[in-house]
């Protein structure tokens, strides 16, 4: 970012947006570090794009300030990000190949350098074959592996991806999934916005949560699920879970094997490990802390700071 700070990709400090008697966005600071997979979650109309387009120097805050790969944006730094809008922008009656180069000759790829890249990137994707159709001959998520190719054939140092899996089936998901994991162990940073909670625990290191304009969850993916884990252990095995001393409630697990043990407030899960380790009454095959899922999170501080009449954007 600057010299005090080299290892970060994005530093937002105190920015707000307002449309008119609207606040879009209400004084947000975070950071994205250089090289991780940061993930942005929020309800629709939580600010979310409004600060992907500020980042982008789209839009122009009213207030705080941006740095992006070094220091305030310039037309050079925007030639090294890769940016997919969650409103898709192809031109439907060009064919495939033609558009992608004339889109990399746009962030200043030599036309036989963007050719090759196109080609290559389409193979990987299986639309080799598909390089001559026009794009509105294609399904949904072709178009959308299409976007993807576009947003990284100039290999940028940043990538922005608003629901980059939206369309797709799983198969082409998991496809779209090792090509940025690909690119992210080059070194490459991602900025992933979406809905699908699921992605964001698998694949992001870190994430923000804004909601209303405002964040209300920054951290580490794992360290955030951590902070919101219930006393309650899963256990797999045999025994009389109910007779176990701490044990206030026995619930079915999920898979049909394991059950959900809720403790008694006085009572840690250490505390209940070392009594299953000594009680030849029990056979344990699996035993671990009860964390929820970030979608569970989600509506947990989203319905939270609804309830309490926050304010924001």
């Amino acid at each position: 970012m600057n010299d005090s700070a080299p290892d970060l990709a994005i530093s937002v400090r105190g920015v707000s947006k307002k449309y008119g008697d609207f606040t879009a966005v209400d004084n947000l600071s975070f950071d994205v570090r250089r090289g991780e997979i940061f993930a942005m979650l929020g309800p629709n109309g939580a600010g979310k794009t409004t600060t992907i387009r500020m980042i982008l120097d789209i839009l122009k805050p009213d207030t705080g300030s941006i740095e992006v790969l070094g220091g305030p944006i310039t037309e050079a730094t925007k030639a090294r990000i890769g940016y997919l809008p969650e409103e898709r922008g192809l031109y439907h009656n060009v064919r495939v190949l033609d558009m992608l180069v004339y889109l990399g000759q746009l962030k200043g790829l030599s036309g036989t350098e963007a050719r090759a890249r196109a080609l290559s990137l389409l193979e990987h994707v299986g639309l080799a074959e598909n390089a001559r159709s026009k794009v509105k001959e294609l399904s949904k998520g072709m178009q959308q592996k299409v976007q993807v190719i576009a947003t990284i054939l100039h290999r940028p140092d940043l990538i922005i991806i608003d629901e980059p899996f939206s369309g797709l089936d799983p198969v082409n998901t998991e496809m779209v999934k090792d090509l940025l994991y690909e690119m992210n162990r080059e070194g490459v940073t991602i900025i992933m916005s979406t809905h699908q909670m699921h992605q964001i625990e698998e694949m992001a290191d870190r994430l923000l949560m804004i909601n209303r304009g405002r964040a209300v969850l920054y951290g580490d993916v794992h360290e955030v699920r951590q902070r919101f884990a219930k006393n309650a252990v899963i256990v797999e095995g045999e025994g009389d879970w109910a007779a176990l001393p701490g044990v206030k409630a026995v619930e079915a697990g999920e898979n049909g094997r394991d059950v959900l043990l809720r403790l008694a407030d006085n009572v840690t899960p250490d505390e209940v490990m070392a009594a299953l380790a000594t009680s030849p009454a029990y056979r344990i095959r699996r035993f671990e802390l009860a964390v929820p899922s970030l979608n569970e999170i989600f509506i947990e501080v989203v319905g939270g700071v609804r309830a309490n009449g926050s304010s924001g954007g």
